[in-house]
């Protein structure tokens, strides 16, 4: 069989959480809800100048010629999927797109190699509607589609020595960092506050100076000398009048609460008030690097 190293872009979109569908809505509609969208998924590849690979279930991959037509066809299904899911009909369903565009071996139509492999790292990274990607991938974006780019985090990869540097999407207008809300509201309250004490310093936050990152890089907000977290670890957003936090780390977030409760985030959210004790990579008990935060 011919094989042939071409430089193509590589995508994996699967529908999130789909045994939960399965259990929430019976065989036969969730059946239906996913065959649906991966239905939709194609059709979309098949617009933006790509080729539908092989579907794995509830997954689809493709390859196309660029990165541009690539990103194009992630941002189209993510806002196909979410038009569908507020029409209030269907199941409402969220897809997780991971790409990458590199190198790759072209045989009988399928694809091999670096580019595929490190496409479906960043499907595995990527959570319900979000759409994540490489640092190589973003540098051969130009335009709109780079403007929509944010770096996220840094992850290792099977069978590359170095980390690589991966990029959120922001594709939906939702995940703009709440400017055009918190411009018409002026800060006077205290709730619209916090305070991040971190490594003996202090820093108070307003909602206008969302998102703050956590982490140990020198690029993060409130950098934190802490041995297992990563250079951007954790973010906190002010988002329908909360202050929340997110993990986007390898190792999770810990987060202990005024109540006690302590709570493991992994790529996960959580709403904070009042006041409590957050974690990098390790539980709040003994840690060294303890960040604390207090609302108000």
């Amino acid at each position: 069989m011919t094989k042939e190293v071409i430089h193509c872009a590589v995508m994996f979109a699967d529908v999130a959480g789909s045994t939960a569908l399965y259990d929430k809505y019976g065989n036969t509609k969730a059946k239906t809800a996913i065959e649906n969208c991966i239905n939709l998924m194609s059709d979309v590849t098949n617009r933006k100048n790509g080729m539908v690979i092989k579907t794995i279930g509830d997954e689809v991959m493709c390859r196309f010629p660029s990165a541009a037509d690539c990103m194009g066809a992630a941002v189209e299904i993510q806002e196909a999927v979410k038009i569908i899911a507020s029409g209030g009909d269907e199941i409402a369903i969220k897809v997780r797109i991971g790409l990458h565009a590199g190198e790759a071996i072209l045989e009988n139509n399928d694809v091999f190699g670096d580019a595929v492999n490190v496409a479906a790292r960043m499907a595995g990274i990527a959570k319900g509607d979000q759409i994540i990607t490489t640092e190589e991938t973003y540098k051969q974006l130009g335009g709109f589609l780079k403007s929509l780019c944010r770096k996220f985090d840094t992850t290792s990869v099977k069978g590359k020595a170095d980390l690589i540097t991966i990029y959120d999407v922001l594709w939906d207008d939702d995940d703009d960092d709440v400017t055009s809300i918190a411009y018409s509201t002026a800060v006077t309250s205290s709730d619209n506050q916090i305070t991040l004490t971190a490594m003996g310093d202090s820093n108070v936050f307003h909602e206008l100076d969302m998102p703050v990152t956590i982490g140990r890089g020198a690029k993060a907000s409130v950098p934190v000398n802490a041995p297992l977290a990563s250079r951007i670890h954790a973010r906190i957003e002010y988002n329908r009048g909360k202050f929340v936090l997110t993990d986007q780390s390898t190792n999770g977030t810990y987060v202990k609460l005024s109540d006690g409760k302590e709570v493991f985030l992994r790529r996960e959210e959580l709403p904070l008030s009042s006041s409590g004790s957050v974690a990098l990579g390790e539980k709040v008990e003994g840690c060294e690097s303890v960040i604390t935060f207090h609302i108000g």
